[in-house]
């Protein structure tokens, strides 16, 4: 597996841990939306993995989840080249 097809599976796993965070605190995109300083549909993008997202846009989602960084990358991904997991 190439490191582009690393890079998009760790996208959307992080995307799928914002979703399950922000609908574990029953938020609507749009009520995360308000507690950060994003847009809706741009969260959206981000829990899909559509697109890359940066240090800044983290930060605004773990303020609006009202999380610890730590909470919010606590998810397993595994490297395909090596088949190396990553953990603490």
């Amino acid at each position: 597996m190439s490191n582009e097809d690393n890079r998009t599976e760790f996208r959307i796993l992080f995307g799928k841990q914002i979703e399950k965070l922000r609908t574990d605190q029953k938020l609507s995109l749009r009520q995360l939306a308000q507690r950060c300083d994003l847009d809706y549909s741009d969260i959206a993008k981000y829990e899909k993995g559509e697109v890359n997202i940066k240090l800044s846009t983290v930060y605004e989602l773990i303020k609006g989840l009202q999380l610890s960084p730590k909470e919010v990358f606590d998810f397993e991904f595994y490297f395909k080249e090596n088949n190396s997991k990553v953990e603490d």
